[in-house]
């Protein structure tokens, strides 16, 4: 006999979580089926651990600006007291998860789930009947099949690390070799980021190239156009091997080559589920699937890799099965991205290529380089960098990009005022908030940016 539920969601995530606590507060039966702990690689492996890291990082890259301002510091940092706090804090969290699961009569299964059919879900020994079933299982690190690909640690291996490694070679230009380069470099480590194509290939070319200047400048080696053909160990140490016979010696080698999602053996196949070739699961504006019934959330589907949009499309979902069956599906223009690097990048909307591609000679492009009061005051030669994309005569604000201190949160404020259609007019008629970071988003140019 198989239990029934209105919702079963395979996977306890930031996206699954979020859709079945808000089916279960409209009433909705649910079961959640995570083997693992709760919360996902947002809250375990990803966002929430790589935050604390970055803060703390961020704190030691400080350092040099403090002494500036005539502080003495000469405490190293304990990597011991970093980690028992981080692990606090995200055992706080997992236990809040577990607190509102209990509250909402949410059924938590510690299984797998594999679809047998759209509307029967198989969980250990379980079988579950659902009328929506709910496929949010995620993504995991991949690595190439490479000699020695086995002797690196990918991005979860990284929140096992005690210490920052001396050498550190990372290979992969994404947004997660990036913010771990910045990280490992600001507490210690001697960095090589190995990057095949181009960094960050889906950001703006002038944004990647100012924090390519950036990191240079901060002793991190960013080497484009670098092909890996594996590792060797040597002695305690290793090899990086490239195809030019280059080798590279260090004493840790990260894998961040990307995130495979966690469509196998989930029954896919067995139910017709469309995916794509890389593996995620198609879906339509509304996260529904091919198969009537079944739906996806997050990094498993075809959505952005994010957890905001997985908690988004989540609640959404859960309003139109179990609430307001014509709620508006998720908007998914101008969503908002922070790379967490050192210092981070901001960026909402098209880049200039994807501007030019849409509003070809209507696209107007404008920027500027700065250096930052503080490090002004501190003597630091390194400038943050400002570009306004905008279109029409009007010159509507379609693309924001920023690399300085503080505007990872003054993002969300700009993301919010671009999706409401403002106008370059309309951020040049704001009174700003002196001195501050935002208020060069406010009045970027002087100078409009020639054609490219």
């Amino acid at each position: 006999m198989a239990d029934t539920f209105d919702l079963v969601v395979l996977g306890g995530g930031s996206g699954g979580l979020a859709a079945g606590i808000a089916a279960a507060r409209h009433g909705a039966r649910v079961a959640l089926l995570e083997p693992a702990e709760l919360g996902g690689t947002c809250v375990n492996l990803g966002c929430v651990p790589k935050k604390a890291m970055w803060m703390a990082a961020g704190l030691a890259w400080q350092q040099p600006l403090a002494q500036a301002f005539g502080f003495s510091l000469s405490s190293p940092q304990d990597w011991r007291q970093l980690v028992a706090r981080r692990q606090a804090y995200i055992d706080n969290v997992r236990a809040s998860y577990r607190r509102q699961l209990d509250a909402l009569d949410i059924t938590h299964i510690r299984a797998r789930g594999e679809l047998l059919d759209a509307g029967l879900v198989q969980a250990g020994g379980q079988r579950l009947k659902a009328r929506h079933v709910l496929i949010a299982t995620g993504a995991r690190a991949s690595r190439p099949q490479l000699e020695g690909a086995e002797l690196g640690i990918d991005s979860g291996g990284f929140f096992d690390l005690r210490a920052a490694p001396q050498r550190v070679a990372i290979i992969g230009g994404g947004y997660i070799g990036v913010e771990l380069a910045g990280i490992l470099q600001a507490l210690g480590s001697q960095v090589q980021l190995l990057v095949r194509g181009r960094m960050l290939e889906r950001f703006d070319r002038d944004l990647v190239a100012a924090l390519d200047t950036d990191l240079s400048q901060r002793g991190i080696q960013v080497r484009n156009d670098c092909h890996v053909a594996g590792l060797r160990r040597d002695g305690q140490a290793l090899q990086v091997m490239l195809d030019d016979e280059e080798h590279i010696a260090a004493d840790c080698v990260l894998w961040a080559t990307g995130r495979r999602p966690n469509s196998d053996g989930i029954g896919l196949e067995s139910v017709g589920v469309e995916c794509e070739d890389s593996g995620h699961i198609r879906i339509n504006a509304h996260n529904a699937t091919n198969i009537p019934g079944v739906f996806a959330v997050g990094d498993v589907g075809t959505d952005p890799a994010l957890t905001p949009m997985a908690v988004m499309a989540g609640r959404v979902l859960a309003e139109r099965l179990f609430g307001d069956t014509d709620v508006a599906p998720v908007d998914r223009r101008y969503v908002p991205t922070v790379v967490f690097s050192l210092p981070p990048l901001a960026s909402v909307g098209m880049s200039e290529k994807q501007a030019r591609e849409c509003h070809g000679d209507a696209v107007q492009v404008f920027e500027k380089r700065f250096r930052p009061m503080g490090r002004a005051l501190a003597g630091v030669t390194q400038q943050a960098f400002v570009k306004l994309v905008c279109a029409g005569p009007e010159q509507r604000v379609v693309g924001l990009h920023a690399m300085g201190e503080g505007f990872d949160e003054a993002l969300q404020g700009f993301a919010l005022a671009m999706r409401l259609g403002a106008t370059r007019q309309d951020f040049e008629s704001t009174i700003a908030i002196h001195p501050g970071m935002a208020e060069e988003l406010l009045r970027v140019p002087e100078k409009q940016k020639a054609s490219s």
